[in-house]
């Protein structure tokens, strides 16, 4: 018998692993048991369904009592696809007109967390978001994108932050102009459980939060749900 990394024949028996001897290699350190099999884990289909339901409105505990799939299982799997998802999508066609908005929320013990969003005024979909407090530090690189836009003006609700950023005369301060992006924030809060109002269901960290916008705004600008890589042993 061969270690599989170092190729070493010091090998010894190191227990049981789900029914089956395990061995551990003396020179590397390598665990591993005979035969294993080529693909461990669950399907992709099974992987693929539980993450739409996760962006259908549902929390991981929800989808936990469903399935009996661990809710860390599909927090992981989450993890997995969020971190090779982008915060913003370069726009069809250059906004003439851009909407700003912030979302509340909570992470860990109810800390409060806001998220902010730019959209095209005349198309839908979130084009760029930041998560953060309500300070201009957060508010920054979300503008370092919006500003390339070069916009005829933009229309928020008036938060102190913004005239930071906007040139004078470019700042439209009106509710009744900001339709889209306040429905854009409605389809956050309906899609995702954990952005939910009156909700248990609450964001343990801001990374989570983040894997999880990434993977939302990712199904609603393209329909589907990428699937995370199975382990391979």
């Amino acid at each position: 018998m061969h270690c599989p990394d170092c190729q070493s024949e010091h090998i010894r028996k190191n227990g049981h692993r789900r029914g089956k001897q395990n061995h551990i290699c003396v020179d590397c350190g390598r665990q591993f048991v005979e035969n294993p099999k080529a693909h461990r884990g669950y399907s992709d289909d099974v992987r693929a369904m539980c993450l739409k339901m996760s962006v259908n409105g549902m929390g991981f505990r929800g989808i936990e009592r469903v399935t009996d799939i661990h809710h860390t299982t599909m927090i992981n799997w989450a993890k997995q696809v969020g971190e090779h998802l982008p915060d913003s999508y370069d726009p069809d066609e250059i906004p003439e007109v851009g909407e700003l908005d912030e979302l509340q929320t909570f992470v860990g013990s109810k800390n409060k967390i806001w998220i902010w969003t730019a959209i095209n005024h005349f198309k839908p979909g979130i084009l760029g978001w930041v998560v953060g407090d309500h300070s201009a530090d957060t508010f920054k690189p979300l503008w370092a994108m919006v500003s390339l836009w070069q916009c005829f003006f933009y229309v928020t609700d008036g938060l102190k932050v913004y005239p930071q950023f906007i040139p004078d005369g470019d700042q439209i301060v009106c509710k009744t102009y900001m339709t889209r992006v306040e429905w854009e924030n409605t389809r956050l809060r309906h899609y995702l459980a954990r952005l939910h109002q009156k909700t248990l269901c609450y964001s343990k960290s801001l990374d989570i939060l983040k894997h999880a916008i990434r993977l939302l705004i990712h199904h609603l600008k393209f329909g589907e749900v990428p699937v995370p890589p199975r382990f391979i042993p």
